[in-house]
């Protein structure tokens, strides 16, 4: 993989803000046509598809920011000089060609190659059938950036294939595929899990849950699990499942709190067979698959649960590793939860809508991970490089 300059790199992205701001127009109308052919049978993925002027900003920042942060390529992670001589140093180093593949969210065609390239990683972009004219444009205007620096086409690839196509793609790439980033529900992970032959960063899947304490701040609760459902249904940090403990003060009362704020936000309610003796009218959870699926939509599951480790254990077993909250006036209370519970991002007393790369400054991310290797949560631009090592000798020979 050939290593471009610091300054070359941020000449491109320079051209790319203004090539999107001059061309705003074009990009809007290219997502008209692909709202007017959407069936708006899936609001969530509707709602990712807009490109609206102030998304087109949001593009525009993004690219910035990635712009103003360091180089990540060729940082020293570790330096030593051995008793035999050898001089080792540890560097940062591109991964080299990623592969991204999404639904509905053109503005991840800016966001993922925006920290691809600055990463000094080629990126094939897969983007769903119902972003296509938007995603096309948007290559169009990482192309003219590209080619304004004097760099080819190759750096930004936008791929235009069916299911079919996909598949055979990812069992043989034209080059070798490094990275692999699925960022997408459950079906989208499995069929790339199965077919690729690289590397595969699996992101997307949320399933959040939020334990409410005995030792709660009740308002605070209510508070924060409405943000947290309703801000942005279509998240994968949205909130899904809510466990009351048995033990709160006025434990009836407030499930029929809870029962009111979200009828009056128009959030379906489900309940487990301990909530629906208090919750007598509301639908019960219809079978254990429910606990472990992303909703995506206006719905909530409401359980009860005796205690702080029957919360961690329930947790742990149905979650989808992303972001889990706990609200507690008890802050021991709250860091057993933090450390016991497995997943990426751990909440005390706030939304796990703050599980994003801007909200949590890293900046624009290629993804959320849910993966363990090499890292989980936001996957910024200081994620997206691998390390080599640097050993200097003088005709050293091991023995």
């Amino acid at each position: 993989m050939k290593l471009i300059k610091s300054e070359t790199k941020n000449n491109v992205l320079k051209s790319m803000m203004s090539i999107l701001d001059k061309r705003r127009n074009e990009i809007i109308d290219a997502n008209k046509k692909d709202l007017e052919a959407f069936e708006k049978d899936d609001q969530a993925m509707y709602d990712r598809l807009i490109v609206d002027d102030k998304k087109v900003d949001g593009m525009i920042q993004s690219v910035k920011e990635v712009m103003e942060q360091d180089d990540p390529v060729g940082q020293v992670i570790e330096h030593r000089s051995l008793d035999t001589g050898l001089d080792i140093t540890n560097k940062t180093a591109p991964f080299g060609n990623i592969m991204i593949i999404y639904e509905s969210r053109p503005d991840v065609t800016i966001e993922a190659a925006v920290l691809a390239f600055k990463a000094n990683n080629k990126i094939y972009l897969k983007g769903g059938k119902e972003a296509i004219n938007s995603n096309k444009i948007l290559e169009e205007c990482w192309h003219e950036a590209l080619e304004e620096n004097g760099l080819g086409k190759e750096w930004i690839k936008l791929l235009h294939m069916n299911r079919t196509e996909t598949q055979d793609f990812l069992k043989n790439p034209p080059e070798q595929l490094d990275l692999i980033v699925p960022r997408g529900g459950e079906r989208l992970i499995a069929f790339v899990k199965e077919h690729s032959t690289g590397a595969v960063l699996v992101s997307g899947r949320g399933n959040n849950f939020l334990y409410v304490s005995k030792n709660a701040d009740f308002e605070v609760a209510k508070k924060v699990m409405l943000n947290a459902k309703i801000d942005k249904i279509s998240g994968c940090n949205a909130l899904d499942k809510v466990l009351v403990d048995k033990n709160i003060e006025n434990y009836e009362s407030k499930l029929k709190e809870l029962q009111e704020l979200f009828r009056d936000n128009k959030v379906n309610i489900l309940v487990d067979e301990e909530v629906s003796k208090v919750l007598t009218d509301e639908e019960k959870v219809p079978s254990e698959d429910t606990w472990y699926e992303e909703f995506l939509a206006m719905k909530i599951v409401i359980g009860a649960i005796d205690g702080l480790d029957a919360a961690i254990d329930k947790i742990n077993k149905y979650s989808g590793g992303h972001s889990a909250s706990i609200i507690t006036k008890e802050k021991e209370e709250a860091l057993t939860f933090m450390e016991q519970v497995d997943s990426a991002a751990v909440y005390h007393n706030a939304s796990t809508r703050f599980t994003d790369g801007g909200q949590m400054g890293v900046g624009a991310e290629l993804a959320i991970s849910t993966d363990k290797l090499h890292h989980r949560g936001p996957l910024g631009l200081k994620q997206l490089v691998t390390n080599k090592y640097y050993v200097l000798g003088e005709g050293h020979v091991r023995v």
